[in-house]
């Protein structure tokens, strides 16, 4: 256990960023795996609306949970997938 003031909050603070962090990660898998689902069930309209907050998840995450480029290479295949349906 800590032994100082400092290392006590350390302690919370590390805690309470992991609990947020888990909780965007998971938020952007479930969003991306919305596109993919309605890429695939063939709805054209969802699959936008899916892919329009998926990107707006895995852009609020970028810098944070995952690299910057890694977040637009996310972006652009789903971009892709759902441009492809027609």
């Amino acid at each position: 256990m800590a032994n100082h003031k400092s290392s006590e909050k350390r302690i919370l603070v590390t805690a309470k960023k992991n609990a947020i962090n888990t909780s965007r990660r998971s938020a952007v898998k479930t969003a991306a795996k919305k596109v993919l689902v309605a890429v695939e069930s063939g709805d054209k309209a969802a699959a936008t609306a899916a892919a329009r907050n998926a990107e707006s998840k895995i852009m609020k995450s970028a810098g944070k949970i995952m690299p910057k480029k890694r977040a637009a290479r996310k972006i652009s295949r789903l971009t892709k997938k759902v441009a492809q349906m027609a």
